[in-house]
């Protein structure tokens, strides 16, 4: 089974325009908040990969985002993310971000795995940790 995890985020004043609509711009860092948390919720902190001799990053490589319906201010989201699948050096994942049972945006991300300024293999543990497989 792959991972999966749900982050609540509450809409703030900072993440919308001038009519009090979430910016589409926000919703990227509330789904890089979720694919972080994903990984936090594995066991594996960011600075955990970060750090050492084999330090590991992951940078979006592509992103398809479907803008379903607005968010705004105060509203309470979850952003739901899940590990799809992996080949060698990429990880596919599904996004979603829902106010209560509606679904607000849907998002299938392809994330490189970087190290060293060049594409490094998803280390065997961490993908065992999210339940993919080459």
């Amino acid at each position: 089974m792959t991972a999966s995890h749900s982050l609540p985020v509450r809409v703030y004043y900072e993440d919308t325009d001038f009519s009090g609509v979430v910016y589409h711009a926000s919703y990227l860092r509330f789904m890089e908040r979720g694919r972080t948390e994903l990984i936090r919720s594995l066991g594996i902190g960011q600075r955990e990969l970060f750090d050492g001799a084999t330090a590991l990053g992951f940078a979006v490589r592509s992103m398809a985002i479907d803008f379903l319906r607005p968010a705004v201010m105060d509203d309470l989201l979850t952003i739901e993310t899940r590990s799809v699948a992996a080949r060698g050096a990429t990880m596919d994942v599904e996004q979603r971000v829902l106010r209560g049972e509606e679904v607000l945006v849907t998002a299938k991300v392809k994330v490189a795995c970087v190290g060293g300024g060049r594409a490094r293999r998803i280390p065997d543990g961490l993908r065992l940790r999210l339940g993919i497989e080459d």
